[in-house]
């Protein structure tokens, strides 16, 4: 198991200068952002698409800094109501797809999306809740959509024998492990999740239980390495469906924290104990979103609290067995 970093936190670093610096910090893996929320920093997608010489300086470059790319991010809405929208996020990901098939990488990452509420409305609609009975038939309405789509999607990924994991997060469709594995089995085995416990935390979903309950379906594609801690203070008052600004940190019934300021170690331990339990042997990506400290700090000490967390060789026999 190895320690990776979605580098999207070192957006204004070059690509060189990110790759010399995570290497210097003993990372193993990087996951690149090639378009929608994450941007492009790091791999613009046209640049590289069929470009064999582009192709060859980056992995020339991984090589260098004795890294591997785990994944390709490119998180958007291809379900969105907005045609055009739903059109780019759709471009960019099957894009993703075929580019991460020619660079040998087997994972890209991203989201279910969401659609709109029913086919005349305009704006993404998080239902939460089946009554009144208006939002469950949205509800219903809204995995027609996405089955369609996947479908298709699904299809592409397997074509070129890469690996789709969805981020299971707030205002997608697919926000919780039944609803990720509801997805695959409207789609096939190609579709799975980028498990983000950052997500499911607030959720009061028990993550070790959430490992193992995809697991058992082989459905866990890639993982990033996110914290979260909720602050009771405020969540005892207003829940944990918490419109507030991320940057409004005080008031907040949550917040994204850097690795070990959510869960301790012991935690960490026990979710890389329950990876290898399930047979994932893949990165463990580092995403900062802690706007508490410096993405330079915030991976750092993450990077830390998971290099003494991972297991660096296989099991050897159970000889007491």
């Amino acid at each position: 198991m190895d320690v990776g970093v979605l580098t999207v936190a070192l957006g204004g670093e070059s690509l060189e200068d990110a790759f010399a610096y995570l290497s210097e910090q003993g990372v193993d893996a990087v996951e690149l952002g090639c378009g929608g929320f994450v941007g492009d920093d790091h791999l613009p997608r046209e640049e590289y698409l069929d470009d064999d010489e582009a192709q060859a300086e980056l992995r020339d470059l991984l090589d260098e800094y004795d890294l591997y790319a785990s994944a390709l991010a490119t998180h958007n809405n291809p379900l969105h109501p907005d045609d055009e929208r739903a059109e780019r996020a759709d471009t960019e990901l099957r894009e993703a797809i075929t580019l991460a098939d020619q660079l040998g990488v087997d994972a890209v990452t991203c989201f279910s999306g969401l659609p709109a509420g029913g086919p005349n409305d305009e704006t993404p609609n998080w239902i939460t809740a089946p009554w009144p009975n208006e939002h469950h038939e949205a509800h219903e309405y809204q995995w027609e959509v996405a089955e369609e789509y996947w479908s298709d999607l699904a299809e592409h990924a397997a074509d070129h024998d890469v690996k789709v994991g969805i981020e299971m997060h707030p205002n997608m469709l697919v926000y919780e492990p039944t609803g990720m594995l509801e997805l695959r089995e409207r789609t096939n085995e190609y579709i799975g999740a980028n498990f983000d416990p950052s997500h499911l935390f607030w959720q009061g979903i028990d993550i070790t239980e959430a490992i193992r309950f995809l697991g058992e379906e082989d459905a866990i594609h890639h993982f990033h390495a996110k914290d979260t801690k909720v602050y009771e203070a405020n969540s005892r008052v207003k829940g944990v469906l918490d419109t507030e600004p991320y940057t409004e940190e005080p008031d907040r019934s949550w917040l994204f924290r850097s690795i070990g300021y959510g869960h301790g170690e012991e935690f960490w331990k026990d979710v890389v104990s329950t990876l290898r339990m399930i047979d994932y042997d893949g990165a463990l990506s580092i995403e900062h979103e802690d706007s508490l400290t410096s993405p330079n700090e915030g991976l750092e000490k993450a990077i830390d609290v998971l290099q003494r967390s991972v297991f660096e060789t296989t099991p050897g026999d159970a000889y007491w067995a």
